[in-house]
């Protein structure tokens, strides 16, 4: 029963094979070409090491160039409070200036009344954010590893 209908099949596709030359030979050599072509192209691009930073003593931030900085944040949850409590506060003496908006909407608008020292935070969840600058937005560092 199943062994002759495997050993019919085998043999039907074995005649098409055979029948069907040109697409036969395209089956096995198309993925040989992109295999040699991903080869190719890893090895003019190599995969670049870069030597280990050490550690050094940043000294203490200089906090005069944020005197009258400005920090916009939305949606305005408790874990977007506690955080922008701990950067104002526990980092700076003086504290930053913080403000929560109630929408994107509401914070784009406060960053174009505002002169060119405020930064909006948007809080895309409890692990991500977006920075908005008055005239560009800059996303989250995300660590990618090499090719």
């Amino acid at each position: 029963g199943v062994w002759r209908q495997t050993r019919a099949l085998l043999f039907k596709n074995c005649l098409i094979k055979c029948r069907t030359k040109k697409s036969s030979v395209q089956e096995v050599l198309f993925p040989l070409f992109f295999l040699f072509w991903l080869i190719l192209m890893s090895m003019m691009h190599p995969h670049r090491k870069y030597d280990e930073v050490p550690n050094t003593d940043l000294g203490p931030l200089d906090t005069s160039v944020l005197v009258n900085f400005v920090i916009g944040y939305t949606p305005p949850t408790a874990m977007a409070r506690e955080i922008m409590k701990k950067v104002a506060f526990d980092n700076f003496e003086d504290g930053l200036i913080t403000e929560e908006y109630l929408s994107e909407e509401e914070l784009e608008e406060a960053s174009f009344l505002k002169p060119s020292n405020f930064v909006g935070v948007v809080f895309k969840d409890s692990m991500s954010y977006q920075l908005r600058f008055h005239d560009s937005i800059a996303m989250s560092s995300i660590y990618t590893e090499s090719r």
